[in-house]
């Protein structure tokens, strides 16, 4: 038998280019060649499946701007602003900016006092604080899934051994690969890595009150080639990281639309070939300059208040105050960040959360307390997390979070209800975010809204892993599901896990999971505009939907119909045409109506927002409309990738 080889495999598939085939002949799902195209790239996986089953991370500020330890990690920028409290520290601690810039903490220098100072960590080995290995188990006892550094961040220092900076961690500082030093033991502990690029802002705005220098080198650390080089030393360093290190996740931060888009298509379509190369599904997330069809779009110490798809992630910091080490710096509560954990994985994303090591490599006692903290209660009732999915509904209860960037983890109490589901769809898991007393009342779960008459056994998770009480006296009534519990909690825990169990597919909520949305005739108000979908009138099909002020016409009510799974057709009352994509997934394509024909271009899904707002996504292209915040009457209604902007939301009231 000839031996079976991946190019003999692909031309068996009949070369379509749809399939890529692993050593082991498993199929991972993508093109087998990216161009530098959106075309292209957007047909990459954005977030495969061991990513949307990991769920926790942990990466990490670490770096020269941890020497000062002052403020925050933008200490190296606003040093040079005068008059400002970073430059005033700096003045009274190190002297001027002019005489002691920032790049003697790399090179190393006397402050005022005589102290030497740089950013030289020394590994334990050599009887220093850094433990790579140590940092790694950390990560493993937190129940993160994956880990990695901020390789480079606004300051334009390298934190591997760079052929094309030569400020960089092996020919300067520590003298250390730091990146291959993190990337082997965290790989080591069986964590997948990810690698953090924050180096757009760098030649971008963050160095702005650096005086202009005249040394070549220096001008390359304080971003003053010009854009043209600059742009190319943006890929440059990418294609370093890429090649030398693997990264299963290249996080990028911000400001990438500055960058031309051929330079953006240039990396992703990079990126994805060397994975196709390595036979393995990798994941590149941003915060601009990228899109959700190939890619995984991140929220700053945020997320959605609802459920929204596609998968989306976090970044969220153990402080509130600072991402780097400062003295002093605070943390959030172990409850509060879990909390958040659970609330985000619920609306269908993952967390990683940045913790702040000091400048030596210690990493300080009280966030690790956190860390350790959140694991134990992985380690316990991870089943309820890890692997699972998003529900029809992510929960109930007073307690608000998310709603965009930006928001601060808030610790829940015994009447939030968080749902995630098996991935199989037979076990619904409830957390409760408290004790809830002798009886946990669940509205979600009213006898209004879903049928319970396929569920089998109702149990609380114990107290270690693997461990159960069972929960048989339980009523549903239009109130709700009410389960009764012990009258005290029968252990100590940040929350509460109830596990349902169904003999087959958990019922479908609602219809379809929209319990709140009008069965008839309704109004759709855009949020950010005021105006409402019209669909003109008697017009021909494919004609363009628009905005119009509500005035009781027909043209300006709509029905949803459920078609089951979450999905309805979008129905307008005067002509009988259905809301449809067009089948268009590029941003800021109009949204049209035509004749109801089943296809996927006419089905949309409502993701709720919170506070009765909803983003209605399409099945076609993953798009969601979007008035453009255009408050004309008769503006058009476009198609736009899903975003916490408020003119992807509408209320939908009936009429």
């Amino acid at each position: 038998m000839p031996r079976l080889t991946r190019r003999s495999l692909l031309a068996a598939a009949g070369a379509t280019g749809l399939l890529r085939v692993t050593p082991a002949f498993a199929a991972i799902p993508g093109p087998s060649s990216y161009s530098a195209s959106w075309s292209s790239v957007d047909q990459h996986p954005p977030a495969p499946e061991w990513f949307q089953d990991a769920k926790f991370g942990i990466y990490y500020h670490w770096g020269v701007f941890s020497v000062p330890a002052y403020a925050n990690e933008w200490y190296p920028r606003n040093m040079y602003n005068n008059g400002s409290n970073e430059n005033n520290h700096h003045k009274a601690v190190y002297g001027d900016p002019s005489v002691w810039p920032y790049h003697d903490f790399i090179n190393g220098a006397r402050d005022k006092a005589g102290n030497f100072v740089q950013f030289a960590p020394k590994l334990a080995a050599a009887g220093g604080a850094f433990d790579p290995g140590a940092w790694a188990q950390l990560f493993v006892d937190a129940g993160a899934r994956f880990a990695g550094p901020v390789a480079e961040h606004h300051d334009g220092f390298s934190m591997w051994n760079s052929s094309v900076n030569e400020w960089n961690s092996v020919a300067r500082g520590p003298k250390l690969d730091l990146l291959r030093l993190h990337a082997d033991a965290i790989r080591g502990k069986g964590l997948k890595l990810m690698v953090a690029m924050h180096h757009a802002y760098h030649f971008t705005g963050y160095y702005q009150w650096v005086p202009a220098q005249s040394d070549a080198s220096l001008k390359k650390l304080y971003g003053q080639l010009g854009a043209a080089a600059e742009q190319q030393l943006w890929y440059d360093k990418l294609r370093e990281i890429i090649d030398g290190y693997q990264p299963d996740i290249l996080y990028q931060d911000f400001n990438l639309t500055q960058l031309p888009e051929s330079r953006r298509l240039d990396f992703l379509s990079y990126y994805y070939n060397r994975a196709v190369a390595w036979d393995k599904e990798v994941v590149a997330t941003y915060k601009d300059g990228f899109n959700n069809r190939g890619e995984v779009y991140d929220f700053e110490r945020g997320g959605p208040a609802g459920i929204q798809t596609p998968y989306w992630l976090t970044d969220d910091s153990i402080s509130s105050s600072s991402w780097c080490y400062t003295v002093g710096i605070g943390y959030y509560s172990t409850n509060a960040l879990l909390h958040a954990l659970i609330d985000r994985v619920s609306k269908n994303g993952n967390m990683v959360l940045n913790i702040a090591p000091m400048a030596d490599g210690t990493i300080p006692s009280g966030q690790q307390t956190v860390l350790r903290g959140i694991g134990d209660y992985l380690r316990r009732f991870g089943e309820s997390i890890y692997a699972t999915r998003a529900w029809s509904s992510y929960g109930e209860g007073p307690t608000q979070m998310g709603g965009g960037s930006f928001q601060t983890p808030r610790t829940g109490t015994a009447q939030d209800v968080r749902f995630t589901r098996s991935k199989d769809n037979r076990i619904l898991y409830a957390t409760l975010l408290g004790w809830p007393g002798g009886t946990a009342h669940i509205t979600t779960l009213s006898s209004s809204r879903i049928d319970l008459g396929s569920l089998t056994s109702v149990q609380l998770l114990g107290s270690t892993a693997g461990t159960y009480l069972n929960l048989p006296t339980r009523t549903q009534d239009g109130s709700g599901l009410h389960v009764t519990l012990p009258s005290a909690a029968p252990y100590s825990a940040p929350a509460y896990v109830l596990k349902l169990t169904f003999s087959g597919a958990i019922p479908a909520l609602g219809s379809g999971g929209g319990a709140g949305i009008p069965t008839g005739w309704a109004r759709i108000t855009n949020v950010a505009t005021g105006l409402v979908l019209d669909g003109g009138g008697s017009v021909p099909a494919g004609s363009q939907l628009k905005q119009w002020n509500y005035d009781g016409s027909t043209n300006l009510q709509w029905q949803l119909v459920a078609l089951g799974s979450g999905w309805y057709r979008i129905v307008n009352r005067t002509n009988g045409l259905v809301a449809d994509s067009g089948g268009n997934a590029t941003n800021g394509a109009l949204a049209v109506e035509n004749s109801w024909n089943g296809g996927a271009n006419q089905q949309w899904q409502l993701t709720d927002m919170g506070n009765g707002r909803y983003q209605i996504l399409n099945r076609g292209t993953g798009t969601v409309l979007d008035s453009g915040g255009v408050a004309t009457v008769g503006a058009p209604v476009k198609l736009w990738a899903p975003d916490p902007s408020t003119n992807l939301q509408w209320t939908i009231v009936a009429v």
